[in-house]
């Protein structure tokens, strides 16, 4: 959420940045929002007119009524009631446009950083670098849930039955498997300094709007019925509602954080879930990594996060690649965005496995995230990145690890994790 202040001085660029992002039915709201914004700063100033012309004639009754002026009192006590009617309807008012200036506010999109790419949607995002060898074997390399299938990994048929689509049964070594890639990414991301973090599955509704614009929430979130709480879509929203209202001294800063859980995403407009597969599934299990830092150290810290997600695949033997997000595919809290696609040896083309964010203020601005420094308080800058999320990178390691007799490699990374073993048969 911008700072009302900053469009109240910018708004051109607040107007060009809308343009950017090809959201142009939204350039009304800059000058509704300011027009309400100057409508509330003349109440906000009326109404504490009406409050301290309220106070001095009230001190004037007792003196009155001290003085045998009765009559002289009563008249002043009819414009305390005359101050006090004006003052309650215009509360009214101030309150009601402050309420619609904070709805305006929240869907009017943050600022994107000045080296994002133009673009309309993910088909204009830039590759910016490949890590390691793509590589195609000689042998045809099945469907994942075939490979799965034949080493006795999965039960999709089952889960149909219990759940409906988007999910699945892991079974045997490609389930320990999937607990082991997160095991690994947990001491792999506490190696590198991050503090780990199980956190709440649930969420109230004050933290989902504090994280997430109102069209990712409704594309997202799992409401639980008849009370104020919601299924996460990504421990990103349980880590960063953790700051919610608090005032971090500048010297705890940056807060490093890594956290398991699982998610839960309605997926709502991706074309339906697919019968067979763990592409795009309702229920899955994530490795994240969570920054809370100063603004001026933002840029640094979100260049070191992608860079992660990097060295965790290729530590795995899996080519990746990095993509800028252009403007009209970044959400409206973000101000800067790449994502991290695993190369597939079966679709000969990589596909995304993570996605690193910068949000700039605007979750803090939400939540109440402020630091405290030696000058004042100011806003945090928060940032968020996958480090891995099994079900989905399965299909990347599974594929760059096939043998041609249908077994499956297990990275010296992982042995540790398998039992010691080097391959799954």
């Amino acid at each position: 959420m911008l700072d009302i202040k900053f469009l109240r001085a910018n708004p051109d660029v607040v107007k060009e940045n809308i343009k950017k992002k090809f959201q142009d039915d939204k350039l009304p709201l800059v000058d509704k929002v300011i027009e309400l914004d100057e409508a509330f700063r003349a109440t906000k100033t009326k109404c504490d007119e009406l409050r301290n012309q309220r106070n001095v004639i009230s001190k004037q009754i007792g003196a009155l009524m001290g003085q045998g002026k009765k009559d002289e009192a009563m008249q002043v006590k009819e414009q305390v009631g005359e101050i006090n009617a004006e003052l309650a309807r215009l509360e009214v008012s101030e309150t009601e446009m402050e309420a619609e200036i904070k709805k305006i506010m929240m869907v009017i999109p943050n600022i994107i950083d000045d080296s994002v790419p133009i673009g309309k949607d993910d088909s204009e995002n830039v590759e910016v670098m490949k890590y390691g060898e793509p590589f195609v074997p000689e042998f045809e390399v099945p469907y994942h849930v075939e490979i799965m299938e034949n080493l006795k990994g999965i039960d999709i048929d089952s889960a149909r039955k219990t759940s409906g689509n988007g999910f699945y049964y892991l079974c045997g070594d490609i389930a320990r498997l999937h607990s082991a890639i997160l095991s690994y990414a947990r001491d792999f991301m506490i190696d590198r300094g991050f503090t780990y973090y199980i956190p709440p599955f649930m969420i109230r509704s004050d933290v989902v709007t504090g994280v997430m614009s109102f069209a990712e929430m409704e594309g997202m979130m799992y409401k639980i019925e008849g009370e104020d709480l919601y299924l996460i879509g990504t421990s990103e929203h349980s880590m960063i509602g953790k700051f919610i209202d608090t005032i971090i001294p500048e010297g705890d800063l940056p807060q490093t954080l890594t956290s398991y859980s699982p998610c839960f995403r309605k997926e709502v407009g991706a074309h339906g879930i697919e019968e067979r597969g763990v592409y795009r599934i309702h229920q899955f299990e994530k490795q994240e990594m969570i920054v809370v830092c100063k603004p001026e150290d933002s840029m640094a810290w979100f260049d070191k996060l992608w860079q992660n997600s990097v060295d965790f695949f290729r530590s795995l033997d899996i080519p990746v690649r990095t993509l800028e997000c252009c403007s009209g595919d970044l959400a409206d809290l973000k101000v800067k965005s790449v994502d991290v696609e695993a190369w597939s040896p079966r679709q000969k083309k990589y596909f995304e496995v993570g996605s690193c964010s910068n949000l700039g203020d605007a979750q803090a601005r939400r939540l109440g995230i402020r630091v405290k420094g030696a000058d004042g308080k100011y806003f945090a800058h928060t940032l968020n990145n996958t480090v891995v999320a099994p079900p989905r990178m399965l299909i990347a390691f599974l594929e760059n690890n096939l043998n041609a007799d249908g077994s499956v490699r297990i990275p010296e990374a992982l042995r540790m994790y398998m039992g010691g073993k080097e391959v799954i048969k």
